[in-house]
C-alpha cells in the first residue's frame, strides 16, 4: 500500500501530488473511511490494471481516505479474479436472463456477419463486463453501509466506555466526598 511519501515520489503524481498529500486525506474519519471502502472496491471491480491509482484519483475529489482506498482494491488480484470473473459471469447472466423465443425473434430479425459477430463478442465478454459493472455499484454500496455501520459501533463502544469511566469516577467522588461529612 503507498504512503504519502511514496506517493509524492511517484512520477505519474507529481503534477497533482500536492492535493493527493493532503492531510485531510489520510485522516481516518467517520466519513471518510467508507468513502474510502466505497471507492475501493468500485475501483477494485470496474478496472483490471490500475485499480490504486484510480481508487486514489477518485479518492481525491470525494475526500474519502486515499490508504483505504487504496488497501481495499486488493479485493481482486491475480489469486482471486478468476474467482470474481465467475461471479461477475454468473451475475450478469442472471442480470441479461432473456426468454429464449423472445432472443430467438431478435436474431432472426438482425441478419448481417457482422452482427453475429457483435452478438457473438457480446456473449462471449458482455455477460462478464456487465457482471463486473454490477459487482462494482453493489459491493461499493453495500461496503459504504457496512464501513459506516462498523465505524459508529466502534465509536458507541469507546463512547460507552469514557461514558462509564467517568460515571465511575463521579461515584467514587461523591463517595469520597459523603465520607468527609
Amino acid at each position: 500500500m503507498p504512503n504519502r511519501e511514496d506517493m509524492a515520489k511517484n512520477k505519474y503524481l507529481a503534477p497533482i501530488a500536492h492535493r493527493f498529500l493532503n492531510p485531510e486525506l489520510w485522516r481516518f474519519t467517520r466519513r471518510s473511511v467508507p468513502r474510502g471502502v466505497a471507492l475501493g472496491l468500485f475501483a477494485a471491480f470496474i478496472i483490471p490494471v490500475g485499480q490504486i491509482f484510480l481508487a486514489a484519483f477518485l479518492a481525491w475529489p470525494a475526500r474519502a481516505n486515499v490508504p483505504l482506498a487504496a488497501a481495499v482494491t486488493f479485493v481482486t488480484n491475480p489469486f482471486t479474479i478468476a474467482f470474481w470473473a465467475v461471479i461477475a459471469n454468473r451475475v450478469g447472466n442472471f442480470i441479461l436472463r432473456i426468454d429464449a423465443a423472445a432472443s430467438g425473434i431478435v436474431m432472426e430479425q438482425a441478419e448481417g456477419v457482422w452482427w453475429d459477430y457483435i452478438v457473438d463478442a457480446f456473449q462471449l465478454a458482455g455477460v462478464t463486463v456487465l457482471g463486473f459493472l454490477v459487482l462494482a455499484v453493489i459491493s461499493s454500496a453495500v461496503g459504504y453501509l457496512l464501513a459506516s455501520g462498523i465505524w459508529r459501533v466502534i465509536v458507541a463502544r469507546k463512547v460507552s466506555r469514557k461514558r462509564a469511566k467517568r460515571l465511575k469516577r463521579a461515584g467514587d467522588d461523591l463517595d469520597l466526598g459523603g465520607g468527609a461529612q
